[in-house]
């Protein structure tokens, strides 16, 4: 498999500020992820990242959520890296990590300690940019190679879900929505975006992917047992009866 290398891992927005149209953008990934609460439940949902500590998460029914960021900006609990997490493995109900892969080194290794640290049948919630849209077309204009979100590198649904069967998920849903272009200020629904919405819902500038963490226990396998003939073999060729004398 071709790794997945970021080389511009060093360039990590903090907050939804740091783009155009980002508070919009947060809306639109907490208005997705409101029906899966209903039957997510525990006590620990842990928000890797900045971005995904900066979420509101209304109708969230975990008891606890656990914010681990990069800055100690007064709403984050643990300051650490995506990649390696400061959390026991199998402690956490649901990971969620938002516009994450998109800025760090090593977006499949995050993945990976994802996994480690949910427990079995835990739920990981991943939003990212679909590098197949019109908002990822726009970052092939030079000018905006050094803005957010196109700073980062952008990775389809399909791949990341390859990573997550990989690993031992299993992927139960795929969303995908939000149509501004971050490249103003101003967000609006118009007719442009309504159709959009309608007709071109693949092209989405963003996708939700909902995976749950799948253990399969170890069946012993029981050794066959075989009765052992009540008669030898015969001789070949030979059949005998038992009224034979």
């Amino acid at each position: 498999m071709k790794p997945a290398l970021n080389e511009n891992e060093s360039q990590v927005p903090v907050s939804w500020q740091a783009f155009l149209q980002g508070p919009a953008l947060a809306q639109a990934i907490g208005e997705q992820l409101q029906p899966w609460w209903q039957q997510i439940f525990g006590y620990y949902l842990l928000k890797v990242g900045d971005l995904s500590s900066d979420l509101t998460l209304p109708g969230c029914k975990l008891k606890h959520q656990v914010h681990l960021g990069s800055v100690d900006n007064g709403n984050n609990h643990l300051i650490g890296l995506p990649d390696t997490l400061p959390i026991d493995s199998h402690s956490i109900d649901a990971v969620l990590l938002s516009q994450c892969l998109e800025y760090q080194a090593d977006p499949h290794h995050i993945v990976r300690e994802a996994h480690r640290v949910l427990m079995p049948d835990g739920y990981l919630l991943l939003t990212g940019f679909n590098p197949l849209s019109l908002l990822a077309l726009a970052g092939v204009a030079p000018w905006l190679k050094q803005r957010y979100p196109w700073q980062g590198r952008f990775f389809s649904a399909g791949r990341v879900k390859d990573w997550l069967h990989l690993i031992g998920f299993e992927v139960l849903a795929e969303q995908r929505f939000f149509y501004g272009s971050m490249l103003v200020n101003e967000y609006t629904n118009n007719g442009m975006q309504r159709f959009a919405e309608k007709y071109l819902n693949y092209f989405a500038g963003c996708y939700l992917l909902v995976a749950r963490k799948r253990e399969l226990p170890l069946t012993p396998i029981r050794p066959r047992w075989q009765l052992s003939p009540a008669f030898g073999e015969g001789v070949k060729g030979v059949s005998a009866r038992q009224d034979c004398r």
